[in-house]
């Protein structure tokens, strides 16, 4: 029998008149689905293939070989990417006690806090897979699916027949980091040492005297190489194109998301934004100087956030190699004709996108790209409303507070409350997408069309079921509290502030705790006393910020007038 506690029989409220949805995955996507549906009246059912929630935060030493990476979870030594109060769900603040970037056991602590506090666990079949989902023979006229699954044993194996159910809706909220992608290179299956791709990599002892290879240079390919280099003989990371390292923080301590995701600094000519940010980078280290120089600009592809790699780099214990030609029984040749020995190679090359239970004329439609409307809906199903991806987007920011969004619009349009657009109003979107990603992004196999920018996509998916912010209308009301939102952080809380489900007195506290919730959870040593001793005028101070702002302004304009060829 399936790990669910209780029967689907037994949990489902049998007085509600609402339509049933499949959610399949119970990570943070699958989590904040079965909340929203709850919201609109539905009756959601979440099918889960491990033994408890999470998805990949869910922290496990082993992973089991097998192309459903039943286990398949965060390394050890992994700490998210994202600020903690622009990764939290929209009504449901993480604790002020929490670190502002969390590790990854804070950060299933944080979802296991808001499954308990919305009674959603009940809603859940733990050790079931989804093995296939089809439309039924009546799906035009009703939209339904039939859902077919299977108990799963204590080694992930099937361990029961298949039974199907069927569904009004279904959510796909399985996520895009299950199946590894591993390029082929020549000499591979001639090389003798150990070959693992990232999603397998669990602790710094894997590399305990090793010569270690990393090939990628993606957030885990500098996280696994730092790791690696503190154990390890010697560490090498071999990167195509380069990379703009961006830094969690920004001058003064601040996470660096409060200052790159504002409405401000989205409304700044994508070209200023784009120098804006390398003069950051490169005024912390120049990549040319350690062989990270990117061939690209600095908003050209999905950014590479680490504050530690540069300093291994710098230290000797980690060097930088250009791209492979081939491998040997003992080591790699790399462009520059260099021979290195290893005897662990690291495959940090992302992953594949893919959706076993769904046919791919379901999801691809004779395209090569999964071509969503609002990174969500499938525009060519015979009824798009009725089924929808959960946290597929590829964001420069937290997937859960956009994966919150997707869902609460999809139960508004399952439950009838909302509206899709006209198909060809759909497609519209979609071909202008594709021209935003040819314009602005280096063509690669991520840079598809589910690459975007945080704030944009939020604002996008907002607009569709009323819960955007007026600015304007805030302005009138309450000016400063309109100036905190345009300037400050766009944390999830402003998508509460009006509109369906809105908890306007507890997002307002929310947007104006943001930054002493990040201050005050590092704050274990009092300083006022040692603050008293060298204080600081208010005058001296203005007058620091005022050399700050002339010096700033006149690099800008400077730079300006440079690009204009002017000067």
């Amino acid at each position: 029998m399936c790990a669910s506690g209780t029967h689907i029989a037994d949990y489902i409220d049998r007085n509600m008149a609402g339509k049933r949805v499949a959610i399949i995955g119970a990570g943070s996507s699958g989590l904040t689905s079965i909340k929203c549906c709850l919201e609109e009246g539905l009756q959601p059912v979440c099918y889960e293939m491990s033994d408890d929630i999470g998805g990949l935060w869910y922290y496990r030493e082993e992973t089991p070989a097998g192309g459903d990476r039943l286990n398949a979870s965060v390394y050890k030594s992994c700490s998210i990417n994202t600020s903690k109060e622009m990764m939290s769900f929209s009504d449901f603040p993480i604790p002020v006690s929490f670190p502002p970037f969390m590790p990854h056991n804070k950060v299933l602590e944080y979802f296991k806090m808001y499954a308990t506090h919305f009674n959603l666990l009940k809603y859940i079949k733990f050790k079931c897979k989804v093995v296939e989902v089809t439309p039924t023979d009546n799906h035009l006229e009703t939209g339904q699916w039939k859902v077919s699954t299977v108990c799963l044993g204590e080694q992930g194996e099937d361990d029961s027949e298949v039974t199907s159910e069927v569904f009004d809706g279904v959510m796909v909220c399985s996520g895009h980091h299950r199946f590894p992608h591993k390029p082929a290179f020549e000499g591979m299956s001639r090389f003798k040492g150990r070959v693992l791709h990232s999603s397998e990599y669990k602790k710094q002892s894997t590399f305990e005297d090793k010569k270690v290879l990393v090939i990628g240079m993606g957030n885990s390919a500098a996280d696994i190489a730092t790791d690696a280099s503190y154990v390890a003989k010697q560490v090498d990371i071999s990167t195509r194109r380069g990379s703009w390292i961006f830094s969690r923080f920004f001058p003064g301590g601040l996470p660096a998301d409060f200052l790159a995701n504002t409405r401000f600094m989205m409304g700044i000519p994508n070209k200023i934004l784009e120098w804006m940010v390398e003069l950051m980078v490169n005024f912390k280290y120049s990549g040319e100087n350690y062989g990270l120089q990117a061939f690209h600009r600095g908003l050209e592809a999905h950014p590479t956030i680490h504050d530690y790699i540069t300093i291994r780099i710098m230290s000797g214990y980690i060097r930088v190699r250009p791209s492979i030609t081939h491998f040997t029984s003992d080591g790699a040749v790399f462009d520059d004709g260099h021979f290195e020995k290893f005897d662990t190679v690291v495959m940090a090359t992302g992953y594949e996108y893919k959706f076993p239970f769904l046919d791919d004329k379901i999801i691809y439609n004779g395209s090569d790209s999964i071509n969503t409307y609002k990174f969500t809906f499938l525009p060519h199903l015979q009824r798009p409303e009725s089924l929808a991806f959960i946290g597929l987007v590829q964001a420069i920011g937290a997937v859960m507070p956009i994966a919150e969004l997707q869902a609460r619009w999809f139960a508004r349009v399952i439950s009838g409350k909302a509206q899709l657009p006209p198909t060809a109003r759909m497609y519209d979107y979609i071909e202008t997408r594709w021209q935003e990603v040819n314009e602005t992004y280096v063509k690669t196999k991520r840079h598809d069309n589910l690459e975007t920018f945080w704030v944009p996509v939020m604002d996008d998916i907002a607009s569709e079921i009323g819960v955007k912010p007026n600015m304007v209308s805030l302005l009138k009301e309450e000016p400063l509290f309109a100036v905190r939102c345009f300037f400050g952080p766009c944390v999830p809380a402003q998508y509460r502030l009006h509109g369906p489900h809105s908890k306007p007195v507890q997002a307002k506290r929310m947007i104006e705790n943001t930054f002493s919730n990040i201050t005050r959870s590092t704050q274990y040593r009092k300083v006022e006393a040692v603050m008293k001793k060298r204080e600081v005028t208010w005058s001296q101070r203005l007058v620091s910020i005022k050399v700050l702002l002339y010096t700033l302004t006149f690099v800008f304009l400077a730079f300006l007038l440079a690009h204009m060829h002017l000067i």
